[in-house]
Parts: C-alpha cells; structure tokens; sequence
C-alpha cells in the first residue's frame, strides 16, 4: 500500500513511538475495516510492528537498516556528495519567498532543499511535490506549509510517483517556481537516464512560471540518455561552486 494515507498513517505512529487502533481511527476519519486494512499493508511492508493494544513503530536503528535493504541505491545517492548537495540547498532556500507555489522533485539535491525549507520560518507556502521522501517528512515542514502529493505509479529507484496519474495531477496545477536536479549538464542541457522521469520533468518546465537547477559541481560536462531540456528552458542555476562558462549569465544565481 503506497498511498498518501498510508504515508500519513506511517508518519503519525513514528512521531508518537505507539497508537491504539481507536486512535488511529478517530484521527483519520476511516471505518474498522480500513485501518485494520491499512495496519495490515504497513506491518507487512515492515513500517510498523503489532503491540498489545495497537501498533508501535520500528526503532529508528531498525528502521534504518530495513530502508538501506529496500532500496540500497537512493539511499547511496542520498549520502553521496553530501556537503555539496546541501551547500547547493543553502543556495536555493533564499530564492524561494512567503507566498510561493513550489514544486520539488525527487533528486537527492533537491530534498536537501526540503531539509533547508522545514528549518526555515516561512509564513506562507505551498509545496508540490512527487517525492515520497518530502512527502513523507511534510509533518517536519512549518505549519504553515501546504502540501499538494502527486500520486502515481511508485518508482522504486526514484522514491518518486511517476507515469500517467502523476502527469494528469500535476497538469490541474499552477507552479510558481519549480526546483529539479538532473544527472548532468552540458551546453546543449541537462540531462536524466530515465525516459519517463525526463517526460515528466519537461512537462513541469512547460507549466512553471520559473525553474530552478539544483545541481552539484561534479555533475557539469556530463551527458545522459534523455534530454529534460535545454538550459535555456531554465531561470536560474543553482550549484554547490563556482559555474563553468558556458552557463549563460542571466542564469548565474
């Protein structure tokens, strides 16, 4: 069960370390049958464990090694790079101003933007996004946060909603500003090795009024399968060190 119930339920056990099932019932609206339904698919998926009474949720030692088993390559991506990534994300967070309608992608970069964003004290804010990871961790967001979850097929190696569903959400959306990483970036654009993760984001760069690329300095000159678009197509680019030349001037942030 990946639905953004589910995240939601996932989320409240682990910020209160145990629940009784009436409890989880009342907080989320849902009969008998469905929480017990939903208590079942996150036990099974191993977020969660029955205690005498309710549910509890996996200590967070546990918890770590069982993520590392279930999806051993973003978690590797998630660390590697690591200052970088966040030196990038320091960046960006002062690009983003009360009001705002964010999307954020599923890159690693950019969930170090989310990480600045949840420390920041925004008043305002609105956040897109089809990470399961930032959808996951909203509840650390300022309460003044709004989140808006893309659902969709889930992508195990993106930790991402992808596909039709997702596409058809986010066309019923304005984006204001819009923060993405890529794989590389080259004077002829920037790049994913993914073929329906670079549809999708051609098709936010077409709906964002801005667009933003987060992307650590090791990634410039490096090419991959599927072209997301030129950089051109972009208001800004974003990284951890100095540009190399031929990013345009006018993109320099």
């Amino acid at each position: 069960m990946t639905s953004l119930r589910s995240i939601q339920l996932s989320t409240y056990i682990r910020e209160r370390g145990s629940c009784t099932v009436a409890e989880l019932k009342e907080a989320f609206g849902v009969s008998h049958a469905t929480i017990h339904r939903d208590i079942a698919s996150l036990v099974e998926e191993g977020e969660i464990r029955r205690v005498r009474g309710g549910v509890a949720a996996i200590p967070p030692e546990e918890a770590a090694s069982s993520e590392r088993a279930f999806d051993s390559r973003y978690q590797d991506r998630l660390g590697r790079n690591r200052e970088a990534k966040i030196a990038a994300a320091k960046k960006a967070v002062a690009t983003i101003e009360d009001g705002d309608v964010i999307f954020l992608d599923s890159s690693t970069t950019v969930y170090y933007l989310a990480r600045e964003i949840q420390a920041a004290n925004f008043a305002n804010l609105t956040v897109i996004s089809n990470s399961l990871l930032v959808i996951r961790e909203f509840p650390l967001f300022p309460s003044s946060c709004f989140l808006v979850a893309l659902g969709g097929n889930y992508d195990l190696q993106l930790n991402a909603f992808l596909g039709a569903a997702t596409v058809a959400d986010l066309e019923r959306l304005k984006i204001g500003k819009a923060y993405l990483s890529a794989l590389g970036a080259t004077p002829e654009g920037f790049f994913s090795r993914h073929e329906y993760h670079s549809y999708f984001l051609r098709r936010v760069l077409e709906i964002a009024e801005e667009s933003y690329l987060l992307i650590t300095s090791d990634k410039f000159g490096r090419s991959g399968l599927f072209d997301i678009g030129p950089l051109s197509s972009l208001n800004g680019v974003i990284a951890d060190a100095a540009l190399p030349d031929y990013i345009p001037g006018q993109l320099r942030k």
